[in-house]
């Protein structure tokens, strides 16, 4: 008899294993999942939407069909979770802020929803977000504070808040989020969870983002083999994304367990620009030898590229601008007052200072292009520092003046498409998680996965206490 703890922190594929082996049900998963959430969610506000009837159904039908040998696929009944970004089918998608109109239309689930629908996994609700998911810090106006279950005065970093929380404490195992400037990454390294942003167009969206090109929406995972097993699910074809990738019939945990045998990797400490913490960089110069100790054939790497901050402020905040340019201007007073000062900056970007910045982007990924004739991966570190407390948007206002002056090694690969995510490596002496940044080619998902997996064998499990 499994423990409710186990069952917790099970893996997604275990999960199905168990299933198939009528060893467990998809309903008593459920039951475990909302007794664990019931008691945590007052403590981290992961959630901001608990669909309890429609995950019981789901879990019903999929102990069903489990019962007659005729799952739906590898993920049938296993809990999910949807950032309040996506579009879920019978609630509203408020989008963390107090602007948007709870009596939209919700009528239709978003490409991510709907793919896991027909997967037949069981969405236990929706994870909160910052306001329109603008920041790196996991607050809102609209739901309050996110806070770490590694340390409940430390943020889970954001956008993606609330799914890394709930991942994190074992609300789980399968969780959507997206990133626009690291959304993912950031929450998934300052919560020692694995989180993928694949190539752009990899995970079909709708409706587009405000951050055009810049977005993306992907898994996040406590296994690399769960993101695998997600994203062949996620990145099935939508036809309401005209910028989504040529569907693929594609097994990304095919070769998975290959490892990383001769692959040539450059490690950046800085990127050229970035300053970290001494006891983050040193966790990541370890992490990376562990790579050489698995064969592959690491080197040192500097500077690749000049910093591209400002031209994804420029991108960022005319997206900003867009955003609340549907909302009367009496209305902002109701903001996240970051938020409104970030678009009225991109207020005033002129269209050809937009169309620069553009061509920064492009510049940044043809000079990716032709690192990756050398290297088949980068590593960097995820975050140059540990998670921040909660309530704070900067690490250290006298130097910086907005979130990207702290996470400096996420937006560049947005800019570039490119797939990047980010694996625990570690913890600080304060016992806050960090994560080593994968980076791969355009289109190199399984290359990103299949070293994230080998890198994830040679670290010992981590979980918060949670008190």
């Amino acid at each position: 008899m499994m423990s409710a703890a186990e069952i917790a922190f099970a893996t997604a594929l275990d999960l199905v294993e168990l299933y198939r082996t009528k060893a467990l049900s998809p309903v008593e998963v459920a039951r475990t999942m909302f007794t664990r959430l019931d008691v945590l969610q007052p403590a981290l506000n992961a959630f901001c939407v608990i669909d309890r009837d429609g995950a019981f159904a789901a879990a019903r039908a999929s102990e069903e069909r489990w019962m007659t040998g005729q799952p739906l696929g590898p993920l049938d009944g296993v809990p999910a979770t949807i950032k309040d970004l996506v579009l879920m089918r019978g609630f509203p998608t408020l989008r963390g802020s107090r602007l948007v109109d709870p009596e939209q239309d919700v009528s239709e689930d978003g490409p991510a929803v709907a793919r896991l629908r027909e997967a037949g996994v069981v969405i236990l609700g929706k994870t909160t977000t910052p306001e329109f998911g603008w920041k790196a810090i996991g607050d809102s106006p609209l739901t309050g504070i996110t806070r770490n279950p590694w340390n409940r005065e430390r943020t889970t970093g954001g956008s993606s808040a609330g799914a890394a929380a709930a991942c994190a404490a074992g609300i789980a195992p399968l969780h959507v989020g997206s990133d626009g400037a690291g959304s993912i990454r950031i929450p998934s390294a300052f919560t020692g969870i694995f989180g993928l942003k694949a190539s752009f167009g990899r995970v079909p969206a709708y409706p587009p983002s405000a951050m055009g090109l810049l977005s993306n929406v992907g898994p996040m995972t406590r296994s690399v083999r769960d993101a695998a097993a997600m994203l062949t699910v996620l990145a099935r074809p939508d036809h309401r994304d005209p910028y989504a990738l040529n569907p693929e019939d594609h097994d990304y945990l095919a070769g998975i367990e290959d490892g990383i045998k001769g692959l040539r990797i450059g490690y950046s400490p800085d990127l050229g620009y970035a300053k970290v913490d001494p006891e983050i960089a040193s966790a990541c110069a370890a992490a990376a030898l562990h790579f050489a100790d698995l064969g592959a054939i690491v080197e040192g790497v500097g500077a690749i590229f000049p910093s591209p901050r400002e031209a994804l402020l420029t991108l960022w905040s005319a997206g900003a601008a867009l955003l609340l340019s549907v909302y009367p201007k009496q209305r902002l007073a109701q903001c996240d007052p970051g938020l409104v000062l970030v678009a009225a900056e991109g207020e005033y970007i002129r269209a050809v200072d937009y169309v620069a910045a553009d061509m920064v982007r492009t510049e940044l990924g043809k000079r990716m292009g032709a690192f990756h004739q050398r290297y088949d991966l980068l590593l960097t570190p995820m975050m140059p520092v540990a998670a921040l407390p909660v309530g704070q948007d900067l690490n250290d206002p006298t130097t910086e003046r907005s979130w990207v002056d702290w996470s400096p090694f996420s937006y560049p690969f947005n800019m570039t498409r490119q797939p990047a995510a980010t694996v625990p490596c570690g913890l600080t002496r304060a016992g806050l998680p960090i994560g080593l940044q994968i980076v791969g080619p355009l289109y190199a998902e399984d290359r990103v996965l299949r070293a994230a997996r080998a890198f994830e064998q040679t670290q010992p499990e981590r979980r918060p206490t949670l008190g």
